[in-house]
């Protein structure tokens, strides 16, 4: 059997989830959590061979999970499932080191089937996003410029964003003004936008 941890935050899609992956004779959800918090703790846990993630969950967001997944409990598959299909998340989720990302729209035999995949050790990858992250634009963002961004689309202020990240608030100021120019945006709030679009905020 391959045991599943399932991190949805909506009921209804977790229910659906669950009973979807029930039917699998080889499959079993042994849990299920509704916040990106208790992923971790629950997986070491319960000890899943996958964990199936949303991408959008509260508190730590999928990727973050999977990351900490990777370093904590190396021999948990994960895979990623987002109702976006931003190629910019593609390549975070890469960068991540994740062994799937499914959309949410793929027909269900689709999710069963990677599962099955990611537990053999193979990476799937939904093909469409492939082909878009072929063609994508990399993110043009430092690291510090995208937490110093990050912080700012979470409602941060130039001097919390300072405060944060321990820079002075000129400093601060220099990234943001960096940030609009690259992205070629007419203001702090139209990089935000670009940076979300694109998928390369966390």
């Amino acid at each position: 059997m391959i045991r599943v941890l399932l991190a949805e935050d909506m009921n209804m899609v977790r229910g659906a989830l669950v009973a979807l992956l029930s039917m699998e004779p080889d499959i079993e959800v042994v849990s299920e959590v509704d916040h990106g918090d208790r992923v971790v703790s629950t997986a070491l846990e319960c000890r899943p061979d996958i964990a199936v993630l949303d991408i959008d969950l509260p508190g730590t967001d999928g990727l973050s999970a999977a990351t900490s997944l990777h370093e904590l409990l190396p021999s948990c598959g994960t895979l990623i499932l987002t109702s976006l299909g931003r190629p910019g998340l593609l390549q975070r989720a890469l960068a991540a080191r994740v062994s799937g990302f499914l959309l949410k729209d793929a027909p269900p035999e689709q999710l069963a089937s990677a599962i099955r995949k990611v537990s053999a050790g193979e990476r799937v990858v939904d093909p469409e996003l492939v082909l878009a992250a072929w063609d994508h634009a990399q993110n043009p963002l430092t690291n510090r410029e995208t937490e110093v961004l990050r912080l700012a689309a979470q409602g941060a202020e130039v001097g919390e964003i300072a405060s944060t990240l321990f820079l002075s608030a000129g400093t601060v100021r220099n990234y943001l003004s960096t940030i609009v120019t690259k992205l070629n945006a007419r203001n702090r709030v139209d990089a935000i936008r670009i940076a979300q679009a694109a998928g390369w905020l966390p």
